[in-house]
């Protein structure tokens, strides 16, 4: 049992931007390891950081400590449009997966998220017609397959598509009508448990075959939510050919989904889908929060070849997935080390006592 002082003392580290993001980080995970009201106060501070990358962590670990006292910092983000999409969202999953139905009302709200983005990454290009001769801003709509032109002098042809928050609060609201419904209780017969102690945005849908989940998995008529259960019940599989099929799912038109594709094949960790989290951290284009989650991945699996990737992308152009690269590598380290355990940020205050 971690005293005050030792909270505080790894809070100090969490805040301090002149702090090594990658001790940050481990200094977080110790925090969320150590729960209770300090250490989700020194987690709230944090929030004003200029790290997208390090605020969706924040996120990240208040949901998955499930403690009902973080739920007003979460509510505060979400509602915060000058905060990054990729933080915001994190904060909508994590009120999802609190499970107090008191922000059943504003996950509700927030469904409908006003502030819109592509789902994949921005592209540049120069139209050299007589009637254009500005940069122009090119996004792709992988819906539609249709171009989306932003300057001064086009606003054609248009696709609208749901955001990050918005498609994260509505699997947040599923969840939380799920858990009235009494899915929680003593888990749903004929699923596998999830052997990651993680709090899901889904349950895992029913036993089936691996081609019948891949089916449900890939098929963009159904339901966000139910997708996603089948996206759980393979990783709880974790086979070669549900890691496979899993990669299959980096090829779906939502960031969201995409992202959470690689956030699974990180937990599994298995080297099967080394090739599929490479692509897709080196697509020109794709969404920074995919790219970001792959790296991480990368980093979770901790082979050679992994980190070989992963050095090529350190100095991305993009911050976040710069940074993912940075901290995949120390979780890396830490996978092919003998150190006990990656939150260490106690272990570390003992060691300059």
């Amino acid at each position: 049992m971690a005293s005050e002082q030792e909270v505080a003392a790894v809070g100090k580290i969490l805040v301090n931007p002149k702090q090594d993001l990658t001790t940050r980080f481990r200094a977080l995970f110790t925090l969320r390891n150590v729960g209770g009201p300090e250490a989700i106060e020194w987690i709230s501070q944090t929030f004003v950081d200029d790290s997208a990358l390090l605020k969706h962590e924040l996120a990240y670990c208040l949901g998955q400590m499930q403690d009902e006292r973080a739920i007003p910092t979460l509510e505060t983000v979400l509602k915060d449009i000058t905060q990054e999409p990729m933080v915001r969202h994190e904060a909508g999953e994590a009120l999802g997966a609190i499970g107090n139905l008191e922000v059943l009302d504003i996950l509700k709200e927030y469904s409908e998220d006003p502030v819109i983005e592509p789902p994949w990454g921005t592209l540049f290009t120069t139209l050299t017609s007589a009637n254009h001769k500005t940069p122009c801003m090119l996004s792709i709509c992988p819906v539609q397959l249709k171009p989306r032109f932003i300057c001064e002098e086009h606003t054609f042809p248009t696709c609208q598509w749901p955001s990050k928050v918005a498609e994260t609060c509505q699997l947040a609201v599923r969840r939380l009508e799920w858990l009235i419904s009494g899915g929680d209780q003593n888990g749903e017969e004929g699923t596998d448990g999830n052997p990651y102690c993680s709090v899901d945005p889904a349950p895992p849908a029913q036993r089936k075959t691996v081609p019948e989940l891949r089916t449900q998995l890939l098929d963009e008529s159904l339901p966000l939510f139910e997708r996603y259960r089948a996206m759980f019940a393979l990783r709880n599989l974790g086979t070669e050919e549900a890691v496979l099929a899993l990669g299959d799912g980096l090829q779906c038109s939502s960031a969201l989904f995409r992202h959470e594709i690689g956030y699974v094949l990180g937990q599994i960790q298995h080297p099967a889908s080394i090739p599929q989290l490479q692509a897709a951290l080196e697509l020109d284009g794709e969404n920074a929060m995919v790219r970001h989650e792959c790296a991480e991945a990368l980093g979770s699996i901790g082979k050679e070849e992994c980190m070989k990737i992963l050095e090529r992308y350190r100095k991305d152009a993009e911050r976040v997935v710069k940074e993912s690269c940075e901290v995949a590598l120390d979780m890396l380290e830490y996978e092919n080390g003998t150190q006990f355990q990656y939150a260490d940020g106690l272990l570390r205050l003992q060691g300059e006592q």
